[in-house]
């Protein structure tokens, strides 16, 4: 009995003092990657070439994902809201749902899969492949060259992303709205937008940033440590997606409640 809690004790031991040095590991991870920002005019390209396969080639995923989102939650609003006479309260709940949080929360969570799975599976075959030791020995700084040009791309394209799935989802239960619920679309229009204050804007458009920073640091970071031939490629991907959705989720509630909680206008 003593030799199996013994044995539980070390484990648990273990993994904290594992825990802890992969939370220093990408500490300094981070800080490297942050320092080399001023070298964006020099990598201009590798950024220019990350923003449009973030980005760009990212929108068709965007676009469906937001769509039936928008559509889905207008049908469940409506409905609820039928049954308490306001139904055309609809474009209101809708609106304030997808630009507070739908629309930043479906993003991050489909660019932390597409985005951080390609980040995190090309960072680790070329750990495997010991690519990323040849620019070591070519006197290239690997960070600079492989992770700047990744973060800078996410924060720029990251925002219009987000922006539009709101649209997309806004424009998506306008439709519902009329189709389904038959409210004309001047009152679904009129409730969504001139309702909305600049709280509302302020949430939404944070978010992005947030993300952009967790997604890509946290799938680069388990590419550069990549173990075990092209099934530890596997393991680092998987384990990235994993973590950047989970910390999407936390950073999302706590940047709706401090926001929301002390912005006053």
């Amino acid at each position: 009995m003593w030799n199996f809690v013994g044995d539980r004790a070390d484990l648990l031991n273990e993994r904290f003092k594992s825990f802890v040095l992969t939370m220093q590991e990408f500490f300094l991870f981070s800080m490297r990657t942050f320092r080399n920002v001023k070298y964006i005019h020099r990598y201009r390209n590798e950024i220019l070439t990350q923003m449009y396969v973030s980005g760009t080639e990212s929108i068709p995923i965007i676009f469906v994902s937001s769509l039936a989102i928008g559509c889905l939650l207008t049908v469940e609003v409506g409905n609820q809201l039928e049954g308490f006479g306001a139904k055309l309260l609809t474009g209101r709940t809708t609106a304030l749902s997808v630009i507070r949080e739908m629309g930043p929360i479906v993003t991050g969570l489909m660019l932390a899969a597409r985005v951080g799975a390609r980040n995190g599976a090309e960072l680790g075959a070329m750990q495997i492949s010991e690519q990323i030791d040849a620019l070591r020995a070519f006197g290239a700084d690997p960070i600079a060259r492989l992770v700047m040009p990744r973060l800078v791309a996410a924060l720029v394209m990251f925002f219009p992303l987000t922006a539009l799935s709101d649209f997309v989802g806004l424009v998506g239960g306008g439709l519902v709205a009329q189709a389904y619920h038959h409210i004309d679309p001047g009152f679904y229009w009129n409730s969504a937008l001139n309702l909305l204050i600049v709280k509302d804007f302020v949430v939404g458009a944070i978010k992005p940033f947030a993300f952009a920073f967790i997604i890509t640091l946290v799938s680069c970071f388990n590419g550069f440590s990549a173990q075990g031939g092209t099934a530890g490629v596997g393991r680092s991907t998987i384990k990235g997606i994993v973590v950047s959705s989970g910390l999407v989720l936390v950073a999302n509630f706590y940047i709706s409640k401090l926001v929301l909680e002390n912005l006053n206008f």
